[in-house]
């Protein structure tokens, strides 16, 4: 029998302020816990790091008056969280560090993020913004009561117990 395999997609616009910012973090927490993975589970708080972490990037520094960011989640394969976040500033994309001074005020976030993801990079937003993605690896999700009640019946009776 084939396995079905089904990409669960989340997107959404978001002011580029520090309410926007936390909502985006709030909002990444909430859609994972619909597909499976609580808030305490070590993806969700991984997730919400580097969520964060983006998200105050785009905020700080990929903001344009006027205009928001995109925060995206996707998992394509069973294995894979993409969580993307564009801005309208293409011009500024981000540099890793591979060191952070002790005495330095900024400049950890990605090396936050690259240690707590699998990969991570930027590409165009056309017309002119950037996404800065990153790649995290899932296990198998725990259903939680909010998961197990989105998951669509097969239909299938429940097997009797020996």
């Amino acid at each position: 029998m084939k396995a079905e395999i089904s990409t669960r997609h989340f997107t959404q616009l978001l002011s580029a302020t520090p309410r926007g910012a936390r909502l985006a973090r709030l909002l990444a927490v909430q859609q994972l816990d619909e597909w499976g993975w609580p808030p305490s589970c070590e993806v969700s708080e991984s997730a919400a790091l580097v969520v964060a972490e983006l998200v105050a990037n785009a905020v700080t520094h990929g903001q344009v008056k006027g205009r928001g960011f995109r925060l995206t989640l996707t998992v394509e394969t069973p294995d894979t969280l993409r969580i993307e976040v564009a801005d309208p500033r293409g011009d500024r994309r981000p540099l890793a560090r591979r060191i952070a001074s002790s005495t330095d005020g900024a400049g950890r976030g990605l090396l936050l993020v690259d240690a707590l993801t699998a990969r991570w990079g930027t590409e165009p937003w056309p017309p002119s913004g950037k996404v800065v993605w990153a790649e995290i690896g899932l296990p198998r999700p725990v259903l939680t009561a909010s998961a197990s009640a989105a998951q669509p019946s097969t239909g299938a009776a429940p097997e009797a117990a020996s």
